[in-house]
């Protein structure tokens, strides 16, 4: 189901608890509202959608990946961008990574690891950082 985005930065800036198999069908809500907002958005952190659970979602390509608890093992490349997001207005200046890896459990519960580098690399970074609290 399409959830509202949360714009309310106190709420944005708590440190998200870790997802359990419960918490599996905010995969569904994750995908109906990022493709209800594709016009402008390539990814989603569950506390967008009012859950403060570890749970994203992003597109690589055409096809959105969801990870629940994902952590970031390693990064390499620094860059300095500006990024946008659907919770805030305007852009700010920020530093990615152009290679991470990435190990999260998938919609499945199973354990994957997963390297991504380029702009789906930087939509993981975003969206990590909202599971942190962090608001560009």
């Amino acid at each position: 189901m399409e959830k509202k985005i949360v714009k309310d930065i106190l709420f944005l800036s708590q440190v998200s608890q870790p997802a359990s198999q419960e918490d599996l069908p905010l995969a569904k809500d994750l995908q109906d509202t990022l493709l209800a907002n594709r016009e402008s958005c390539v990814g989603l952190a569950a506390n967008m959608i009012g859950v403060q659970k570890r749970v994203i979602i992003f597109n690589i390509g055409m096809i959105p990946m969801v990870m629940f608890n994902p952590v970031l093992q390693s990064f390499e490349g620094s860059y300095e961008t500006e990024e946008g997001c659907l919770s805030l207005t305007g852009v700010r200046p920020t530093t990615r990574y152009e290679k991470i890896t990435v190990s999260y459990r998938d919609i499945h519960w199973q354990e994957q690891t997963i390297t991504l580098t380029g702009f789906p690399a930087q939509i993981c970074q975003h969206e990590l950082d909202h599971l942190e609290g962090i608001i560009i």
